[in-house]
């Protein structure tokens, strides 16, 4: 018997983001399983607050926001990404082929982010986790500066593919108080922020971060085992309250 999956296609070319992305919650109303939007250029809060297991296909570039506050949803942009994608997610997955801009995955609190490539500023800033839910972003290069800036949970996986060191930058982790952020090769501690902590990587490590980068290979097509068996760097929170010194307590 063959499955017909109920696909809508949006030509997004020269729409504003409001009636788009009003006919993308018509297409879920309606039943769609299946979204294709092309010629997307720039519109921001596409899949904002959509629940249920609708896959979003992006052709393009998607503005700001995308996937914010969404619950159960697979957005999959062919394309770069502007800032915040993933920005308080409930859950659901993003698939970013290319790179994103800054805050990726702000404030997300379950689901995943796959980018396949660069991230700006503040990655995963204040990423949290809540009962069973437990955000993962996984970056397949490099972040910029402040990455995991004020993580309060979740899991932060930089892979580092085709550079030198996956870092460069400084102010890794800086106000952490949980979560922990896992780093392909060294890290030197000039690159920790305030609050952040190196602990030593196991074995155990390595299992628990192994489906994450296998997945990303699946995404991808890249070949998992070197990144598998390659040495991380595990970063975490010295304390759970870095900046307890900064208050007034009576």
């Amino acid at each position: 018997m063959t499955t017909v999956v109920k696909t809508v296609v949006i030509d997004a070319a020269g729409m504003h983001y409001t009636p788009l992305n009003r006919m993308i919650r018509a297409a879920v109303a309606d039943g769609a399983e299946e979204i294709v939007l092309e010629h997307v250029l720039g519109q921001r809060f596409i899949g904002n607050g959509l629940r249920g297991d609708v896959s979003i296909i992006v052709q393009g570039v998607p503005g700001g926001d995308l996937g914010m506050f969404m619950s159960g949803p697979t957005c999959t942009v062919y394309g770069n990404c502007e800032h915040a994608p993933g920005n308080t997610m409930d859950g659901g997955r993003i698939v970013i082929h290319g790179s994103a801009g800054d805050a990726v995955a702000h404030s997300m609190r379950g689901g995943e982010v796959f980018v396949r490539d660069d991230i700006g500023y503040r990655g995963g800033i204040h990423m949290k986790a809540y009962r069973e839910k437990r955000p993962v972003l996984v970056v397949g290069g490099s972040p910029r500066a402040f990455l995991g800036e004020y993580m309060a949970g979740g899991l932060l996986l930089v892979l580092g593919i085709g550079v030198p060191e996956a870092v460069t930058e400084r102010g890794i982790g800086s106000g952490i108080h949980g979560g922990e952020i896992f780093i392909r090769g060294f890290v030197d501690d000039w690159f920790l922020g305030v609050g952040a902590k190196k602990f030593p990587f196991t074995e155990v490590d390595r299992d628990r971060i192994r489906p994450y980068i296998e997945e990303y290979c699946r995404l991808y097509e890249s070949d998992a085992e070197s990144l598998v068996n390659a040495e991380y760097t595990r970063i975490g929170p010295a304390s759970a309250r870095p900046f307890a010194n900064k208050y007034t307590w009576e």
